[in-house]
């Protein structure tokens, strides 16, 4: 197994700021998975999430970072590298961000700066896999430079795998 360099945690663009998750956290996190309109979840499931993401970050490397708006300071959302379907070696770029932000250009900032991140590591390839119904994070993809590799059919329906090589 190769030996990958750890993730900056803390990253930066021109209207971002990505770092390490808190505490503090909980409220936003909690009111975007209600977003989801699966349900709310508890202040301790959410609390529990985020100490599960920390713990997961200091085994692996790698993480799921909360985004921040520099200007307004206001949590929107995340983004960051999860095993999730794939492996440490090659893994998922993940991201979502409230309803209110999106056609903002956010996740697309977001998620390059972790693609940087990614190359950082030396990892050469990562993933992202998503619903084929779910248009505007296809998109995203796109302009970072994702290829559709396969779809495969889950629970929930179809899933696109989509690749992007890394410098």
């Amino acid at each position: 197994m190769t030996t990958y360099e750890t993730m900056p945690f803390h990253l930066e663009t021109e209207r971002l700021v990505l770092r390490p998750w808190d505490e503090s956290d909980s409220a936003g996190l909690r009111a975007l998975h209600s977003e989801r309109g699966t349900g709310t979840h508890t202040v301790e499931y959410v609390r529990a999430d985020i100490a599960e993401q920390l713990a997961a970050t200091a085994t692996t490397g790698i993480a799921l970072l909360p985004i921040q708006r520099r200007a307004e300071g206001d949590f929107i959302g995340y983004c960051g590298l999860i095993i999730g379907r794939t492996t440490l070696e090659e893994p998922e770029i993940a991201y979502e961000l409230f309803q209110r932000v999106h056609g903002h250009g956010y996740a697309t900032e977001a998620a390059r700066a972790v693609l940087d991140a990614a190359a950082a590591t030396g990892r050469t390839r990562l993933w992202a896999t998503v619903g084929t119904w779910n248009t505007p994070s296809l998109r995203v993809l796109a302009k970072l430079g994702f290829a559709r590799d396969r779809v495969t059919v889950e629970k929930n329906g179809e899933v696109a795998w989509l690749t992007r090589t890394l410098p």
